[in-house]
């Protein structure tokens, strides 16, 4: 295996762990939905998106990647957002 091959198995490995992870996070965007709805509470937290990025860029051990990593979450949460519009509206 040559090493373009095995860059491009690393990168398969990480699609199936983001993959599951997003999996496990819209599971959690259900749960987050249902409990915003019994409580009336609105999808948008401006607070908590804050602490969520600042605690994850945080923990980036590779500071190149903290403007690429900020924007990969604040994509998630614009689709978690998204997703509890739509479940708001089932």
């Amino acid at each position: 295996m040559n090493k373009l091959e095995e860059a491009r198995k690393l990168i398969d490995e990480a699609d199936t762990q983001i993959r599951e992870g997003f999996q496990k996070r819209m599971q959690a965007v259900v749960e987050v939905i249902n409990y915003k709805k019994e409580h009336q509470l609105p999808i948008l937290d401006s607070q908590r998106e804050k602490e969520v990025i600042a605690k994850n860029l945080a923990k980036l051990d590779d500071v190149k990647l903290a403007k690429y990593y900020e924007e990969l979450l604040n994509d998630l949460m614009q689709i978690s957002k998204a997703y509890q519009e739509e479940l708001l509206h089932e």
